[in-house]
């Protein structure tokens, strides 16, 4: 099976501008693509996990990746799939997000002896001239077409910067660049990057006459259509600092059941013969183990086998035990947000992350939806007593541990 057909199967690939191109120069280990990461945090989040991903299978069969990290367009901000405009970072903020990327990409990409490449668009964007832009770039780009596009459709109602409209040209120089810098022939990315990657192979050919390449990998959406990644403490991160790898873990091992097969063949390493195999027969306990096989997996291979190990054995020791191990997440209570060692059970669910807010908290007391060292707890205006550590129960599957300070 060739690295092309496994992608296929594997439900990866969504628009490509030239298959038959692509496949062959992919399967023959010739491709030097890129894929583009906008330093907008201090880490990576699973948004980004299925190019990370990507980059690692199709350098496994050969191919060489560069990691283009956008110092320079995330001074800009990209609006595809945005309702609002981005906030605005400094040049300091933009340089340390950076560093913590490069950092965790050294997981996934083997960037010894010339095999990958990590470069920054900021190296050559901000040092543009302005006018020289215009003439040069500028030229080849029409506001008639780059208003049809979805991603600077949606935006119009609502209003579309100025400053954000230049967002596709700076990404098509990006792929213009790379290509004349470093021999780029393929550019790859999410579903909604299409117009921009369209821009790029559009401009290659018409200043240099030459043909490059794009492929979109399709997006990870749950069963409702909605990205996966969220919880209600925000995003889910590849920095253990942000989340814990318990943490971590515990998000793919919750995942619905009609999203975890197609997890197991988009994320994983794990053969796709025998996820194919395991999906003939998803029925009742079977999704369980396909779920746990996933976090595992991926929790081995974003925070290594250590703790993945750690993570699936603190799981199995909390649902046995009711509830109990010292690997489960945690929070800190301030003292100065208790009055005689106890807390508003509201006020707990919030700080604990386990709500969004004391409405969402309300109900999810009232549905009994809560559980306290083992009990319900269905009173909105009750008081926990932190005078020891309290284990509370969210649903079926979260625990979560609250401490006194």
């Amino acid at each position: 099976m060739t690295v092309f057909e496994e992608l296929k199967r594997r439900g990866l690939l969504a628009q490509l501008t030239d298959e038959e191109e692509i496949k062959e120069l992919i399967n023959a280990g010739k491709a030097t693509f890129y894929i583009g990461f906008d330093p907008t945090a201090d880490s990576l989040h699973v948004g980004h996990f299925m190019a990370l991903c990507l980059m690692k299978r199709l350098q496994m069969a050969g191919n060489k990746p560069i990691v283009l990290i956008g110092g320079g367009t995330a001074m800009i901000g990209d609006p595809s799939g945005k309702t609002d405009m981005r906030k605005m970072m400094t040049k300091e903020t933009i340089n340390h997000n950076v560093e913590c990327f490069k950092k965790q990409m050294s997981h996934f990409i083997d960037f010894s002896d010339d095999k990958a490449i990590i470069v920054n668009n900021g190296d050559w964007l901000l040092d543009l001239n302005y006018v020289d832009v215009l003439r040069d770039v500028g030229a080849c780009f029409s506001v008639n077409k780059m208003l049809t596009f979805e991603c600077y459709k949606q935006r119009m109602e609502r209003g579309l910067t100025f400053l954000e409209f230049n967002y596709m040209i700076m990404q098509s120089y990006d792929f213009y660049r790379l290509f004349q810098d470093y021999g780029c022939n393929m550019q790859f990315g999410g579903d909604d990057q299409w117009a921009n990657m369209l821009g790029g192979t559009e401009l290659i050919r018409k200043k240099l006459g030459k043909d490059a390449y794009a492929m979109t990998i399709t997006l990870l959406l749950n069963s409702e259509g909605k990205k996966m990644g969220k919880t209600e403490k925000g995003a889910v991160w590849l920095d253990p600092e942000k989340t814990s790898p318990y943490e971590f873990y515990q998000y793919w091992r919750n995942v619905g059941d009609a999203d975890v097969i197609k997890c197991l063949k988009m994320l994983t390493f794990v053969p796709i013969e025998e996820i194919e195999e395991m999906e003939k027969h998803m029925e009742g306990a079977e999704y369980n183990k396909a779920k746990e096989l996933l976090a595992y997996e991926l929790t081995k291979l974003v925070h290594g086998k250590e703790e993945a190990d750690k993570a699936d054995a603190a799981a199995k020791a909390i649902f046995a035990g009711g509830g109990n191990s010292d690997d489960m997440p945690s929070t800190t209570i301030a003292a100065a947000d208790l009055t005689d060692g106890k807390i508003g059970i509201l006020t707990l669910l919030v700080k604990c992350g386990l709500c969004p807010s004391n409405g969402e908290a309300r109900r999810l007391v009232t549905q009994n939806g809560i559980a306290v060292n083992g009990e319900k707890f269905t009173d909105p205006k009750g008081l926990v007593d932190l005078s020891e550590p309290v284990v509370i129960k969210k649903g079926k599957k979260i625990f979560h541990k609250a401490i006194a300070e």
